[in-house]
């Protein structure tokens, strides 16, 4: 199953208490059924987890405004121990044979270090003290 990059969002304080907004054009990745506003996915981790997010959309406005819901983001950034600065990486693998079978994965991500210019970023599950 080839990985599809969807995006890469480096984490606000914002993001960190409320919701996560993502980018609009992310919107086709995900079958959002017609006349709903909303839709549960589940995206697996670095180290296997399966975790449960909540996709919405707002009815008004002038264009949809994609956030992943605080009731199924919060968790997921509580577990990883995420602070500002830090980045969240969303993927989407299609079945070559069944192009309606979706699977995501996110890597929740912590920059180390600036070599020769380029930011580092290393998957949170592979720092040091992780899960203390």
């Amino acid at each position: 199953m080839e990985q599809v990059h969807l995006f890469t969002k480096k984490l606000k304080p914002t993001h960190i208490s409320h919701a996560l907004s993502i980018p609009i054009h992310v919107l086709e990745a995900f079958p959002i059924p017609e006349g709903a506003n909303m839709m549960n996915f589940e995206a697996v981790d670095a180290t296997g987890n399966t975790w449960r997010f909540c996709l919405s959309t707002r009815l008004t406005g002038a264009y949809p405004k994609p956030v992943l819901l605080r009731s199924s983001w919060r968790r997921f950034v509580e577990q990883k121990g995420l602070a500002p600065e830090d980045r969240v990486v969303f993927f989407m693998g299609r079945d070559e044979a069944n192009d309606m079978i979706r699977r995501y994965t996110v890597r929740a991500q912590r920059k180390v270090m600036v070599l020769m210019g380029q930011d580092v970023w290393v998957d949170v599950e592979h720092l040091p003290l992780y899960g203390l």
